[in-house]
């Protein structure tokens, strides 16, 4: 198996294991196994737990983005938004590893803190930008999309948590285009 093969080979197990056990309960040992490697084999891709579970983030950053095919300060429609809770719909491991980590991470010292702390603030900043395409200054309800884009992520964020808890319940596309109603935004 190739360098970048194994290394996403490494990456789909972390974030399989991460999902099933939490990054606390996860171990090196089992996300090696689950590849089929040694330890040490792991160690060599990724040279600390912490290290690894950057690049679990990063990567599942990267699947949501496309890559980063979108050009640096260009807002997202948010048609796109909505594709991505559709995409996350048909990810319930992906899902279920992100919230997992996200949930651990408002612990003190947990290594994935500044790296949510991080993406957050740029997460809100990049929903402002999308809102601000879409409806300009202010939204219909006279929000202003600063004020309006923490809400936007925090529905995302929450329907993804009510969904893996109840599934058949909670339809995270239909409600996030239910959302998308509210804010004033026709489908």
């Amino acid at each position: 198996m190739r360098g970048e093969d194994r290394r996403a080979a490494i990456l789909r197990a972390a974030l399989e294991v991460i999902a099933e056990r939490g990054y606390r309960g996860a171990t090196l040992s089992a996300v090696a196994e689950r590849v089929g490697i040694t330890q040490q084999g792991l160690l060599h891709y990724f040279p600390t737990k912490e290290a690894l579970l950057v690049a679990v983030l990063e990567a599942r950053d990267a699947w949501d983005t496309g890559g980063g095919t979108r050009q640096p300060g260009e807002p997202w429609p948010l048609e796109l938004y909505s594709s991505l809770v559709e995409y996350n719909a048909m990810r319930r491991g992906v899902v279920q590893t992100f919230s997992a980590l996200l949930g651990e991470s408002v612990t003190e010292e947990h290594p994935a803190r500044d790296f949510f702390t991080h993406r957050y603030t740029a997460v809100r900043a990049a929903a402002a930008d999308s809102l601000r395409a879409e409806f300009g200054d202010r939204l219909p309800g006279g929000l202003t999309p600063e004020e309006a884009a923490p809400l936007l992520v925090a529905v995302m964020d929450g329907l993804q948590y009510q969904w893996l808890l109840d599934p058949g319940a909670v339809d995270m596309p239909a409600a996030f285009r239910a959302l998308l109603r509210l804010l004033g935004r026709a489908e």
